[in-house]
């Protein structure tokens, strides 16, 4: 119990302190108590009890994390409301209030809230079908009191979104994707370092296949932020900084090319840490092990130029990622060359030639999807 206030509390301190999504989660149920209790008063003057309830929870469905999202769902819930209350007058008028008719009305209620416009609101057909037919007995007055209800928490809930729209992050969105390649480029030149190394630390490599498993992971919680930071750009009216259209899409596809390149640098490092524990390592030709390392810094020079926050250069990620192919076609011949290697060398060199080959043609593939991003 106490670390769920404990938590709660910082998370208060963090959004007191500066932007943020803590930030957004407490504006957002500030703007929701607000909207509810302003729609909540407003439908009791105006309207009877009986479907002042309606407005507050119009204006909750109609608060959402982006402004997107809420025009959304206020919409997918009008139309299920209106489908409700439209089939529970007909039933009424037609058929009467019954036992089979009320049956009859669920079953086509739900039938209706499965159309898949609806989305999550599907279930409002049936809901609001009850009310009108079970309190309202299918009238048309008590179906239009049912509407202006509703009508008033929309207004109360969009009027709150709009009134202190949610802020946007593409600058923190670009930065993450920034971390997330200097992480990944520090992680190439340690690789690097490591199969130079006289005596390299077994342990850090082990550490690092552990952290490549949590940056996968990374990876698609970056993804999902960028996502939703998209949405948010939908009929938001706050201004944002010029080329975030085209900033967060370019993100994305980093995320992208990021998440198929950890692919091969998990595979590296675990070929590395065989080779350090079967004492193949040591045995690599003298020259294979810095060459090698030659390429995995010129890799790390074009992953540092796809996870910068700015336009990628094409021509200079061209070039930087010839050099990387340069540097591997000559550690490739050299390979060739050497005949008086073990087979197990043989294997442990292919395996990183082959991953690295893999690399490099994911980072041509992702240039070219960057550059139409």
């Amino acid at each position: 119990m106490r670390s769920a206030v404990t938590e709660r509390a910082d998370r208060l301190r963090r959004a007191v302190r500066g932007a943020g999504s803590e930030r957004d989660e407490v504006l957002l149920g500030a703007k929701t108590v607000i909207a509810a209790m302003a729609a909540w008063v407003l439908a009791r003057y105006l309207l009877p009890p009986s479907v002042s309830t309606f407005a507050p929870f119009t204006a909750l469905v109609s608060l959402q994390a982006t402004v997107y999202r809420s025009v959304r769902d206020c919409l997918q819930y009008v139309l299920a409301m209106a489908a409700g209350a439209t089939l529970a007058a007909a039933l009424a008028a037609v058929a009467g209030i019954h036992g089979w008719t009320f049956g009859l009305l669920t079953l086509i209620a739900l039938c209706i809230g499965r159309i898949r416009r609806l989305g999550q609101q599907g279930d409002q057909v049936a809901i609001v079908g009850f009310f009108a037919f079970s309190s309202g007995q299918g009238q048309i007055d008590y179906i239009g009191q049912l509407v202006a209800s509703v009508g008033i928490g929309a207004l109360c809930g969009i009027a709150a979104h709009l009134a202190l729209a949610p802020a946007r992050h593409t600058g923190h969105r670009q930065q993450a994707v920034t971390d997330l390649y200097i992480t990944m480029t520090q992680r190439l030149d340690d690789l690097a370092d490591t199969l130079e190394a006289e005596d390299p630390d077994r342990g850090r490599l082990r550490q690092w296949r552990r952290d490549w498993r949590r940056m996968s992971a990374e990876c698609e919680r970056i993804r999902h932020t960028i996502e939703a930071e998209i949405e948010n750009g939908r009929l938001n009216p706050r201004r944002t900084v010029s080329g975030s259209d085209e900033a967060l899409p370019r993100a994305r596809e980093a995320v992208t090319v990021a998440e198929r390149s950890m692919d091969h640098l998990r595979s590296m490092t675990r070929t590395l840490d065989y080779a350090l524990d079967s004492g193949e390592l040591g045995n690599l030709p003298a020259m294979f092990r810095p060459r090698f390392s030659a390429v995995l810094r010129a890799v790390a020079a074009a992953m540092e130029e796809i996870g910068q926050a700015s336009p990628t250069d094409p021509d200079l990620l061209d070039a930087k990622i010839g050099e990387a192919a340069a540097e591997l076609d000559r550690v490739q011949q050299q390979e060739r060359d050497t005949r008086e290697a073990s087979p197990a060398v043989h294997t442990v060199q292919g395996t990183l030639l082959t991953d690295a080959g893999r690399l490099l043609v994911d980072l041509r593939s992702g240039r070219q999807s960057l550059a139409g991003a």
